[in-house]
């Protein structure tokens, strides 16, 4: 039996109604993580089979780590000899649940069921060959700007009129997508619209996924666009068994899709919602909660929640003015370092948000000048790094070679010979023949027309890739290992070599391989199972597709102070909290007055304060540089809707004669703090 004692009432309530629709508003902080993976357990216990149970969230990260707690609550029933392995639940990505699908019923649509997904960059690669051969009149256009637009028309978010890069997206749109069906690719858009074609146009399919996810839950539900909600609604029309868990109050990627409206309006398309408050926080003192619920409630359209805590009133938040950017930067770290020495407070718990990036640039400047060590979340992504895009390159190109956008990128790494105008050629020669560029390489034509040294060299290349992608056709035996036959073709083609080649010190090459062996040593995971290596090599590349937020290990790792953007940090938490750039045109972005999205940056500020555990911190300046020129800055309108019962001026705080109470405390901690360092 699960044991719901640990849950308070409205959290046992959420866990425990399980039969019709239910809308759980959690509050920031309310443990919304801990009543999703309980109400899972619960339901198994209760009888529900675990294969008719599908848990809807938005990262991988979230999906992995509500596996792991059911896993704790109900532990995996024993496979015996002879039977079949144990259903579990369905437990995943919107994007995944879109794979998993067009996996199994893609041939409906056109496309075969051993299709390639491709990543951003990919789908880059794929617009710049577009454009590269389509005329485009005035100034050169940004292939970045082309596919963000192709992306907004294929999600129903172009922008109405005559805008020219509307324009230019809706001509390329049919190239676009007739490039990607050639090499049998998908994008991360086509794994919703292509799923929601599939539900919409074959009804027995629809039928078939209503009778497997008879229970659906959903995490996050105000970041759901459009084409998750009609994927949602679809599959629990019949069963009517859809529980979603989310908070209005929270709804900031509106510029990305997400439509408040889905959670705002449910009762419209579910009428008998069940709705639980979740308003107990786990997180913050009740000063901090008090701002926070006062600020919100200018927003109009909401669901209305009190945020309350048990961790006591805690210390009013501080509020400083600087003069500019750079002052303030450097009166921030110097407020962390007093925090570090005199109050004992390690960097990891101090974290600086703030709303766009190019605050980073004068906070990072005197981060370092004060030598403090910091980590700058949203760096280098793990799956943008050379090594890594080649690796998945070469997998790609050997399990699916008419995938263009790979061959082209491994064709010449490490360098065999195919220099870049024999490939310009060969790439000519397959647009002219609608071909793919695999296909033309062996046309005997095509190869008597190249120079000596560069035939042989096309020659061997197809060798690599005709062997490899035949060992990948085989039944894959008992024996058989990914990862020793990816290590096999890396030393074969000179691949390690290439790295240190590349890099100016032994230390920065190891590294880089180290990083790539870390994911080489993931290929023969039991989940990647398959009746071919090249099925299971396919679940791997979907899997490492679609994770799109791994980060490196040991990125994160230390004692660091973190600085983020408040886009960013939603789900996260930290004990002390500096938010920089209180100031119109920052927060409220000078945007929102144009789009008329101001609720969405109050929204912005909410999750900015509801980060904070013990300790908040709000800073302006009076002017900041615009354009390389100092302007005067004023402040956020959101700072005149705080209480300010609960606000403590920083030029106020230092004249505050000290108590000799707080003199002693703060006395005790200096005689530590020089004791730790003699």
């Amino acid at each position: 039996m699960v044991d719901l004692n640990s849950l308070n009432p409205e959290q046992r309530r959420a866990v425990e109604t399980i039969e019709g629709p239910v809308l759980i508003l959690a509050g920031a902080g309310t443990g919304k993580t801990r009543v999703i993976t309980y109400r899972l357990a619960y339901m198994i216990d209760r009888g529900v089979p675990p294969g008719n149970i599908l848990a809807v969230t938005f990262t991988n990260k979230a999906a992995r780590e509500m596996k792991e707690r059911v896993a704790q609550l109900v532990p995996k029933p024993k496979k015996g000899a002879g039977e079949t392995k144990p259903e579990t639940p369905t437990i995943c990505t919107f994007h995944s649940l879109g794979a998993r699908l067009l996996r199994q019923y893609i041939d409906r649509l056109g496309y075969k069921s051993n299709f390639v997904i491709y990543s951003e960059s990919e789908r880059l690669a794929a617009v710049r060959r577009i454009l590269s051969h389509f005329n485009v009149r005035g100034a050169s256009v940004d292939p970045v700007d082309v596919a963000a637009a192709i992306s907004r028309m294929k999600n129903g978010l172009a922008a109405d009129g005559e805008d020219t890069m509307h324009e230019l997206a809706r001509h390329l749109l049919s190239r676009y997508e007739s490039a990607l069906r050639a090499c049998n690719a998908v994008d991360f858009d086509d794994l919703l619209g292509l799923t929601l074609t599939l539900l919409r146009k074959h009804p027995d399919v629809l039928e078939q996924c209503r009778q497997r996810f008879r229970y659906i839950m959903v995490d996050e539900y105000q970041d759901t666009n459009a084409a998750q909600f009609e994927i949602l609604r679809l599959l629990a029309a019949k069963h009517q068994n859809l529980c979603v868990v989310g908070d209005d109050d929270q709804s900031i990627y509106g510029w990305r899709g997400a439509e408040i409206a889905n959670l705002l309006d449910m009762e419209k398309y579910f009428p008998r919602v069940k709705i639980i408050k979740l308003e107990q926080n786990y997180r913050s003192t009740n000063i901090i909660l008090e701002a926070a619920n006062a600020v919100i409630t200018h927003n109009t359209r909401r669901r209305a929640k009190k945020l309350w805590s048990r961790n006591g009133q805690g210390s009013r938040i501080v509020l400083h003015t600087f003069e500019n950017e750079e002052e303030e930067a450097r009166g921030l770290v110097e407020q962390i370092e007093v925090n570090r020495t005199i109050r004992r407070i390690p960097w990891r718990k101090q974290a600086i948000l703030f709303r766009t990036n190019h605050q980073a640039r004068a906070l990072e400047t005197a981060l370092r000048a004060a030598r403090v060590p910091y980590h700058l979340v949203g760096g280098q992504s793990y799956f943008d790094r050379r090594e890594i895009k080649d690796f998945l390159a070469y997998l790609r190109t050997f399990h699916h070679p008419h995938d263009d956008i790979s061959l082209l990128r491994i064709a010449n790494v490490p360098a065999r010979g195919l220099s870049d105008a024999t490939m310009e050629r060969l790439l000519a020669a397959s647009q002219e023949r609608h071909c793919s560029v695999y296909t033309v390489m062996h046309h005997t034509d095509v190869q008597d027309a190249l120079p000596a040294r560069a035939r042989e060299a096309l020659r061997g290349f197809l060798h690599l890739v005709e062997s490899h992608h035949q060992t990948l056709a085989q039944p894959a035996g008992a024996g058989f290992s990914l990862q020793r036959w990816a290590e096999q073709w890396l030393d074969q083609v000179g691949y390690w070599e290439e790295i240190r080649r590349s890099e100016k010190t032994p230390e920065a090459a190891e590294n880089r391989i180290r990083i790539l062996k870390d994911l080489v040593s993931t290929l023969d995971q039991e989940e990647y199972s398959g009746a071919t290596a090249g099925e299971r090599l396919n679940r791997f590349l979907e899997e490492v597709t679609l994770d799109t937020e791994r980060e490196e290990e040991d990125e994160a790792s230390g004692d660091q102070v973190t600085l983020i953007t408040l886009h960013s940090c939603k789900g996260l938490e930290f004990p002390h909290v500096f938010l920089a750039g209180m100031e119109e045109g920052l927060l409220p972005h000078t945007r929102s007055k144009e789009e008329g999205t101001v609720d969405e940056e109050r929204r912005l500020f909410y999750v900015g304060i509801t980060r904070a555990r013990e300790s908040l911190t709000l800073s302006y300046c009076l002017a900041r540089k615009k354009y390389g020129m100092l302007t005067p800055a004023h402040p956020s309108r959101f700072l005149q809707e705080l209480p300010q019962h609960l606000i403590e001026r920083a030029e106020e705080r230092r004249k505050r004669p000290v108590s000799v109470e707080e003199g002693s405390r703060l006395f005790a901690e200096l005689k530590a703090s020089l004791r730790g360092k003699a």
